[in-house]
């Protein structure tokens, strides 16, 4: 049984690949293989995979978003990671994969009646008085219906898509072989890790697709904000809830892009801004944990200028060192810290052997210069940290990614901000936490704690060298210690010279194919055909069949 469920796994993948190179084709991506070296790696492809059918006026960036938003859930969701990851992809990729649009027509009703009750277990009349036939959005994962428990509440339904999940799974296996595919030919690979990405991208998009978590995440953050009155979250219903249908609190309020609803309503405008900002700034930088969307669509202003956050699929986290960096960073910014920003970046940074160091602290010097004439209340600190990760990357220094998508929220959210008080001061809402955060790494107790931490390292250190000693001795004495060396750099030269020594061996069989015909052509013994030899005719033959089938592949490849 397993056997015949994994071939069809693997059918799945053929017609899928296929349709993947089909689609990337149609919009002229295959400037794409160049860029990622492997284009000797699917030389046969490379002609059909230049043809732009689609969008041919439109520019590189524009063509991949289109061809992503065709290519559906997955590719979509994937699209909106990369998007976050100024770190790995070019600007210009950035802001437009940003614009992906996750929304999809509806499906019929009755699939999704059938895929709730499949999900809680139960007939839909056991949870629900009704649920709206006619969907109130729809995405590439769920869609969402309002609806009325039994108890009489009304609720909105977020109900996962039949068939999504073998979809989306399909989809990662391939996604995961051309990551593997890119690791073994593209060049710094060890930078941008592919597989990393991919791995990072299933983690995201299997927790996405199960909606109790989404739950989870709303009561984990409802609880960090107890006793906070600014902040309004929705109520879950567990009763109706399961990995694949969502069932929380229909809450009515007005968005926060509409700014003349929110002024006819009497609202504080700039009340607002403040009260968002100083909670998104306690859910980053007290909390650790953050909501990963808070677009306008997300954001719901309710009486008494009090903030609903809705669709709560996608959270960022924030372990203790990378808060820490985060704070450092903006710290020596703020406080235009030239030495103590380049060593932030040096000492906590994840950098390679061969970073310029003098280039590098060139770079975040002028960085800091560029803010220096700008007041620190015109500072868009969102794009100031993009900028920041942006030069950090070009010198081969990976960004965690969970930063990465803080920054991008922080973007959002700063905007926003903008938007309801063109006085709006990120910086100043900033400092009060930093100053608390600071106060808190340099308290008593805190570098107590430390010197204990790293006492405790080296006592563990000291109890165990003994026995790695004594294990690394045993080993030299049974002739068993071994050193595993890894070459850099060397595959692709291994490749190329293969592929001359083919080359090489072809030219020498097509070459005595001719000489040895040459002197069968003058003997005129054996089986003779049309008046000649044919032994020297046979061997004429293969030499020219081989010989323009090898110039045929060589013009192919682009490589005379």
């Amino acid at each position: 049984m397993y056997r015949i469920l994994n071939i069809n796994r693997n059918v799945r993948s053929i017609r899928r690949y296929r349709q993947i190179i089909t689609v990337m084709g149609g919009y002229g991506l295959g400037q794409l293989l160049e860029y990622l070296n492997l284009g000797h790696v699917v030389a046969l492809s490379r002609r059909m995979l230049r043809r732009p059918g689609k969008a041919a006026h439109l520019s590189a960036p524009e063509r991949l978003r289109l061809a992503l938003e065709e290519l559906g859930p997955t590719f979509i969701k994937l699209g909106q990671l990369l998007s976050t990851r100024a770190d790995i992809i070019p600007p210009a990729f950035v802001q437009e994969l940003a614009r992906l649009q996750d929304e999809i027509p509806c499906i019929d009703f009755e699939e999704i009646k059938v895929q709730i009750e499949h999900e809680l277990g139960v007939p839909l009349e056991n949870r629900f008085l009704r649920v709206e036939p006619v969907a109130i959005a729809g995405a590439s994962i769920a869609q969402v219906h309002r609806a009325t428990l039994i108890t009489g509440e009304d609720v909105v339904v977020k109900v996962r898509r039949p068939g999504v999940m073998e979809a989306v799974e399909t989809d990662i296996d391939i996604l995961m072989g051309v990551a593997l595919l890119l690791e073994r030919h593209m060049a710094r690979s060890d930078i941008y890790d592919p597989v990393g990405v991919v791995r990072e991208f299933s983690y995201t998009i299997r927790r996405e697709m199960d909606l109790s978590r989404e739950g989870h995440a709303i009561e984990r953050i409802r609880d960090n904000f107890k006793g906070y009155p600014d902040l309004y979250f929705p109520q879950v219903y567990w009763e109706a809830t399961a990995k694949g249908v969502l069932t929380t609190e229909y809450v009515d309020g007005i968005k926060v892009s509409d700014i003349c609803a929110i002024e006819k309503a009497g609202l504080d405008r700039r009340e607002i801004a403040r009260r968002g900002a100083t909670a998104f700034l306690k859910m980053v930088l007290e909390h650790g944990f953050f909501h990963g969307d808070p677009h306008p669509g997300n954001v719901m202003i309710l009486p008494n200028n009090v903030i609903c956050l809705l669709d709560y699929g996608m959270v960022g986290r924030l372990d203790p060192a990378v808060k820490r960096y985060l704070t450092d960073v903006l710290g020596a910014v703020i406080e235009r810290d030239v030495e103590g920003l380049a060593y932030i970046v040096v000492e906590a940074g994840d950098a390679g052997e061969n970073v310029n160091m003098h280039a590098l602290k060139k770079g975040l010097a002028e960085f800091i210069d560029s803010y220096f004439e700008i007041p620190l209340k015109e500072i868009v600190v969102g794009r100031m940290l993009l900028e920041f990760i942006d030069l950090v990357s070009t010198h081969r220094i990976k960004v965690h990614p969970d930063l990465t998508m803080l920054v991008k929220v922080l973007v959002v959210v700063e905007g926003m901000g903008r938007k309801l008080d063109p006085e709006f001061d990120m910086v100043g809402h900033l400092r009060p936490f930093l100053e608390r955060e600071f106060r808190q790494q340099h308290s008593p107790g805190r570098l107590l704690r430390e010197m204990e931490q790293g006492l405790e390292g080296y006592l563990t250190l000291a109890r165990n060298l003994p026995r790695e000693l004594k294990e690394i001795l045993n080993k030299i004495n049974r002739n068993k210690f071994r050193i595993d060396l890894e070459h850099r750099g060397l595959d692709r030269f291994s490749r190329e010279l293969d592929r001359s020594a083919n080359r090489v061996c072809l030219s020498l069989i097509i070459a005595a194919l001719l000489i040895g015909s040459s002197i069968a052509m003058q003997t005129n013994r054996g089986p003779m055909l049309w008046g000649f030899p044919a032994f020297a005719f046979f061997g004429y033959s293969c030499a020219g069949v081989v010989g323009i089938w090898w110039m045929i592949a060589i013009l192919r490849s682009g490589r005379l």
